[in-house]
């Protein structure tokens, strides 16, 4: 049985204040409930070593939203693996819909970050997936087998199993459109079984798959009930304690 991962994805959101606030209101309300699910928090980079120190104590785990794939150097603006463990972070989210349409990050770019993430030891929420048009032009599983198999490449079936895949079709981000759960469902389905070609049956069966896109309260049960979603990348409904631990209790 997969467990069901909750990550929230805060974006250019939150001042150190706001941070202290939110992660507060979330780690009183899961001491408070039973949940079914493992929780992880994406601050941005100025409000990692203060998010670090309030999720102590709890079950809350803490990932970044990007990093470079160098270790040091003249890249002016950049964070390293070694500075996103050095604050306490045990996740980053690679490849991000965002990253790829607003700073041009490509497929092999994505790839290279991967690698260096898992060789210092971080955990990469790796994200895909296809935009409208390419949707409504039906070449969304080739979109998908693109990404996947380049964002993969090198990586060993070892390595693969401290992977997170995060499905998010770009068209449903932050648009307040969302994937059916009869679509999101046949492409989760598609991912797992190229999984399985890639690697192996055991390592289909074990990767986690989540969803992203206006993932909200009232739709997470359905997304979450279906057999080939294993969890939730949450943009928007995360910077609320309300609707982040409505989704956390959907699980």
């Amino acid at each position: 049985m997969r467990k069901i991962v909750v990550a929230g994805n805060w974006k250019m959101n939150n001042d150190l204040s706001q941070t202290v606030d939110l992660i507060s209101g979330i780690k009183n309300a899961l001491a408070e409930s039973t949940v079914n699910a493992d929780v992880i928090v994406c601050p941005p980079f100025t409000s990692l070593e203060a998010a670090k120190t309030l999720i102590e104590g709890s079950d809350i785990k803490l990932g970044a939203q990007n990093m470079h794939f160098e270790e040091s150097g003249a890249y002016t603006g950049e964070i390293s693996a070694s500075m996103l463990k050095s604050v306490g972070c045990e996740f980053v989210i690679l490849g991000h819909s965002e990253r790829r349409t607003i700073f041009m990050e490509t497929n092999e770019t994505i790839n290279k970050k991967i690698k260096k993430a898992l060789k210092e030891g971080l955990k990469p929420i790796f994200c895909i997936g296809e935009t409208l048009e390419e949707r409504e032009s039906g070449v969304t599983n080739k979109i998908v087998d693109s990404q996947v198999k380049k964002g993969l490449e090198g990586i060993s079936e070892a390595e693969l199993a401290k992977i997170i895949i995060a499905y998010e079709p770009v068209w449903a981000i932050g648009t307040g459109k969302v994937a059916s759960k009869e679509q999101a469902q046949e492409v989760h389905a598609f991912i797992r079984n190229l999984i399985k070609e890639l690697y192996s049956g055991a390592a289909a069966e074990k990767i986690i798959i989540q969803y992203g896109g206006s993932v909200k309260p009232d739709n997470a049960v359905e997304l979450l009930s279906q057999p080939d979603i294993d969890g939730a990348l949450v943009g928007g409904a995360c910077l609320k304690v309300d609707s982040f631990m409505g989704i956390i209790k959907s699980a």
